[in-house]
């Protein structure tokens, strides 16, 4: 796949960079919602984001008429055997990020996301064969010494930033590889469906063991726990489409 970037006009689409746009800005605010639902732990949390965006995605599927779409994509094996792929990525980022917020590591998160689009943007030139003209390589340049500078600031090894920036990049790699082939609310189907098992089985120890903090602790908590879901699903599905356009 070769595609230069000669004219920008010709790759860049509207409406693919506003669900971008949306999809980090609520992003954003993700880190407020998991510790508003203190006490929950991190492995709660992140099984609960499986289940219940697993739930939400079902329930658009519903809506929209996509069950059709979702059984095109698990008789194909190669796009399926691409979603579980990016399934793994994506519980990599999640588990991260969680941790990252609970034990006040949320700069150290944010600075992965600022590494992110450099990672994907070498993605692109490395694995898609796209071209940069020199100046987007000044740019890019400017940004890499950016990062450098806030990660020795920050005086640690920054593998939490790291983990996220790679798993997130190859995590859009693989979605824009598959991006004809499937659509937004039936690829994220795929990914949690594939990781349900696993968040099940997560959700069982932890009840057996510590309890599960889903209606223990207060209504309030009860229904911002119940909104992980929407609040996982949403920027994901955004993302999706973004990929698929830009």
């Amino acid at each position: 796949m070769h595609i230069p970037l000669t004219h920008p006009h010709e790759r860049i689409s509207p409406t693919g960079l506003l669900y971008a746009v949306g999809a980090y800005f609520l992003w954003g605010f993700l880190p407020l919602l998991f510790i508003a639902i203190a006490p929950t732990g991190a492995v709660e949390i992140v099984a609960w984001r499986i289940v219940l965006s697993l739930v939400f995605c079902a329930l658009l599927l519903s809506v929209t008429g996509g069950w059709r779409r979702l059984a095109a994509i698990v008789r194909d094996r190669r796009a399926f055997g691409a979603l579980a792929l990016a399934a793994v990525f994506i519980l990599i980022n999640w588990s991260v990020f969680i941790y990252a917020t609970l034990s006040n590591h949320v700069i150290e998160a944010s600075l992965g996301y600022f590494t992110n689009p450099i990672v994907t943007v070498l993605l692109g030139v490395l694995v898609l064969h796209e071209r940069l003209r020199p100046l987007q390589w000044v740019a890019v340049g400017v940004s890499v010494v950016a990062v450098l500078v806030l990660a020795i600031g920050y005086g640690a090894f920054p593998w939490i930033a790291l983990s996220l920036a790679f798993s997130f990049g190859l995590y859009g790699l693989v979605k824009k590889r598959v991006g004809p082939r499937v659509d937004a609310i039936g690829g994220l189907t795929v990914e949690t469906a594939v990781l349900a098992p696993l968040a099940v089985g997560a959700l069982v120890i932890v009840g057996l063991t510590t309890g599960l903090t889903l209606g223990a602790v207060s209504p309030l908590h009860t229904i911002l726990l119940l909104s992980v879901g929407v609040a996982t699903a949403t920027p994901l599905l955004l993302f999706a489409s973004a990929a698929r356009r830009i």
